[in-house]
């Protein structure tokens, strides 16, 4: 069903661009595409695109760790192609604040002890793109803020010491709007980060910068945050694979605080597999975190199934509600036609799909900005230029608070603090921040009342594909409208799930389209299983954005 709105998509064994220092040979059962580039010309990480090594399970991670166990490659190997690729194309993407200067010597450990034969971590020698507003050792934290330029916090936040126990490498911190506040990633004090489909339009937000560098392949997997969509969004925009945990089930220690009761931690991938496997590395309960939850993480890797090993109707008696309001009026009707078209492929696959209403869902954007808002005029005030931040020079207190906040944020963050000040302040906290907290109820009963009906609620992950860079900056209102489809989510604490699932047309480009899958509270397992499922039944399904092969040419 999906084919007929899908244009050909790129094998990344097409897209070469440098040797590393030492030659490596793959024995592949997969063909690729045609390609003018023999094989042994392709970069280690094209190579890995297409290796064989372990296709049943359709994941970069599961292939990169085979291989190093094989000694097809070293991690080395693995480091320099990627830094490769990455500062080949960071000049026009801008996906990266900061890069790493040990990632050569971080997969030089991992070969040592691949030498002495030594356990690896699951996530060796894959290398980790994060978000600017989680913090790491050693390396520049800003947030995406001129406020914190040059914060380099002495601690790892939580889920980025649990991936480096595991092996993993953190290649570089990315870009993002500023805080986290803002949907396309050009509200970052630094600079505006561009989309690998279309270089002229925005790669989503806040996890632009996240989710450009998963989809140019710069990194094998990424971490983001998520408060209201800046997860799923980004990863629809770029075409990659976007998996919003349960609130708790990833601890916040070491995330900049936005919207404390709505923020987590989410991961961006390639494949569902890879969003998963991440996912389970960072989950757990944190005694940092007293929001951490302490149920059990199951290994979503047990939800995996191999393509040739699927029943005809693998999915049967799987119960989907497509949410009715996700599909009306201010949708793009591209967007809609491939949502309906992924729909009628789940429903190939043995699922039975109906539309369900919920009618508090236009009410969440509202709600969600006044929570969100007043939230982060309280937890931004800790950036006073004296606690934190750069400090601007006064002669007395009060002119210290007012300069170092005036020339250290940047517009959007000033107008979210004065919204939510506002809402909180007397007189207004009942008509706002009270009864928006009245409507996250009702908003949370309606999700709970349509999971105990269907499995899984399916919806776009946005109203339309990935707009131009400047479309929207002078209208903050159609920009937030934008959050639309992601929010109550957030307010409803559920996990989510976003992937490509098709293309629309827009100009001369072709535009990835994302379907987003919604879950029941701890339920990232059901998701992931089906979401593996769905990709690998499309054909060809990696998507792979034309500037990989543009870059060559050039």
């Amino acid at each position: 069903m999906l084919s007929t709105l899908q244009p050909p998509r790129y094998s990344l064994s097409r897209f070469p661009l440098h040797l590393p220092s030492k030659p490596f040979f793959f024995h592949s059962k997969q063909t690729p595409l045609s390609s003018p580039y023999p094989i042994a010309n392709a970069t280690l990480t094209d190579q890995i695109a297409t290796s064989a090594s372990s296709p049943s399970l359709h994941s970069q991670i599961l292939s990169i760790r085979h291989s190093l166990l094989s000694r097809q490659f070293t991690a080395t190997q693995l480091a320099e192609s990627y830094l490769n690729r990455l500062r080949a194309l960071e000049p026009h993407l801008k996906s990266f604040l900061h890069v790493s200067d040990s990632v050569l010597s971080d997969g030089r450990e991992i070969d040592d002890k691949i030498l002495r034969n030594e356990e690896l971590g699951p996530l060796a020698g894959v290398l980790v793109g994060v978000k600017d507003n989680i913090c790491t050792a050693g390396m520049p934290s800003t947030g995406g803020s001129r406020i914190l330029d040059g914060y380099r916090p002495p601690f790892d936040a939580t889920a980025v010491r649990r991936i480096k126990e595991l092996g993993g490498i953190v290649v570089g911190k990315t870009n993002l709007d500023e805080f986290g506040m803002g949907s396309t990633t050009e509200a970052s004090a630094f600079q505006v980060t561009a989309n690998p489909w279309d270089l002229k339009r925005v790669p989503g937000g806040s996890s632009g910068g996240s989710a450009s560098a998963v989809s140019a392949r710069q990194c094998v997997v990424s971490l983001g945050s998520d408060t209201g969509g800046s997860v799923r969004q980004p990863a629809s925009f770029c075409g990659v694979v976007g998996l919003k945990p349960t609130y708790g089930r990833v601890s916040r220690f070491g995330l900049m605080a936005y919207a404390s009761s709505l923020d987590v931690i989410g991961c961006l991938g390639t494949t569902v597999a890879d969003a998963g496997i991440l996912l389970h590395a960072i989950s757990g309960h944190d005694t940092l975190d007293a929001t951490s939850s302490k149920r059990e993480v199951h290994d979503f890797t047990s939800q995996f199934t191999a393509v040739d090993s699927l029943e005809s109707k693998p999915l049967k008696g799987l119960r989907i509600g497509l949410i009715r309001e996700t599909l009306d009026n201010g949708v793009d009707g591209k967007v809609s036609s491939a949502i309906r078209a992924a729909a009628s492929h789940l429903e190939e696959l043995g699922c039975s799909i109906n539309e369900v209403s919920l009618p508090s869902f236009s009410l969440g954007l509202p709600a969600y900005y006044i929570l969100a808002s007043s939230e982060s005029s309280s937890n931004l005030a800790r950036y006073d230029g004296v606690r934190y931040g750069n400090q601007a020079i006064a002669d007395e207190l009060t002119g210290l608070y007012q300069n170092s906040r005036a020339t250290g944020f940047g517009s959007e963050v000033k107008m979210r603090i004065l919204m939510g000040t506002y809402a909180l302040s007397a007189g207004y906290y009942d008509a706002y921040y009270k009864r928006a907290q009245q409507v996250r109820t009702i908003i949370q009963k309606s999700f709970k009342a349509a999971l105990d009906e269907y499995d899984i609620l399916i919806s776009p992950a946005a109203p339309s594909a990935a707009y131009k860079i400047g479309e929207k900056v002078n209208d903050p209102l159609a920009m937030y409208a934008g959050d639309i489809m992601t929010v109550n989510v957030n307010l409803a604490g559920l996990p989510a799930l976003v992937l490509p699932c098709g293309f629309v047309r827009d100009g001369s480009s072709d535009l990835p389209v994302g379907l987003q899958m919604i879950g029941a509270a701890f339920d990232e397992g059901k998701l992931v299983k089906v979401g593996h499922i769905f990709e690998q039944t499309l054909p060809d399904c990696r998507f792979v954005p034309p500037l990989l092969a543009d870059h060559i040419v050039g």
